[in-house]
């Protein structure tokens, strides 16, 4: 936790209730210690697709589906969602949920299977844009699929960044962090660096979740 607990929680109260579907899919995630989008971020993502309106969404991490289905319960009937997932473990319970008849805006979703550099550079040949890219991924490997999404994203489009904070530790110095942790605190800080020193993106930080980056594209 980012930012004072109590306060988190106090805002969370004030936030809409999840569909029961997804409801039932966050608890049981939770319960069984699965990362997924947190309440707060929950809030501020519904957000920005309320505002932005976007027509196509790609997401870099799809977990067991629940962020990818959180999406489409918050855009237009027209919109699609396209994400990426490459854990096995993970495709299993993605690809389930993901053709649950529970789910009503299920059939708005594309799930692509593989290493996400080598999909995004696929998706770059295949010369896909999109609107809105949400990413929530190896925290590691943030960097190197930068380039690729600026050139997925289109002109005033937005790039939503998940886990950017990495629980605060993003701040502290190298010599604090631990030598195992030394590699992704040093990526993080250079994603972060650029992003809000592109002369081609807007960006804001927010202590939002495990801190969450909003970028547009000029």
């Amino acid at each position: 936790m980012i930012v004072n607990e109590r306060i988190v929680d106090y805002i969370n109260t004030l936030g809409k209730e999840l569909p029961p579907e997804l409801l039932s899919l966050e608890k049981e995630a939770l319960e069984n210690n699965v990362p997924i989008i947190k309440k707060d971020t929950q809030g501020l993502l519904s957000f920005l697709l309320q505002v932005h309106q976007p027509k196509n969404i790609l997401e870099v991490g799809t977990a067991i589906g629940f962020s990818a289905l959180f999406m489409s319960a918050n855009t237009t009937p027209d919109c699609r969602i396209t994400t990426i997932e490459k854990v096995a473990m993970r495709l299993v319970e993605a690809e389930k949920n993901l053709n649950d008849k529970r789910f009503p805006n299920k059939d708005k979703i594309s799930l692509l299977k593989g290493d996400a550099l080598v999909v995004l550079k696929d998706l770059v040949q295949e010369k896909k844009s999109y609107d809105f890219i949400f990413l929530d991924a190896a925290k590691a490997q943030y960097m190197a699929f930068l380039p690729e999404l600026m050139k997925l994203l289109q002109q005033g489009g937005m790039l939503v960044t998940d886990n950017v904070l990495q629980d605060g530790t993003v701040a502290n110095s190298r010599y604090s962090i631990t030598r195992r942790d030394r590699t992704i605190h040093a990526r993080m800080r250079e994603f972060l660096y650029t992003i809000t020193h592109s002369e081609g993106l807007e960006s804001v930080i927010l202590p939002v979740g495990d801190g969450v980056a909003i970028s547009y594209k000029k």
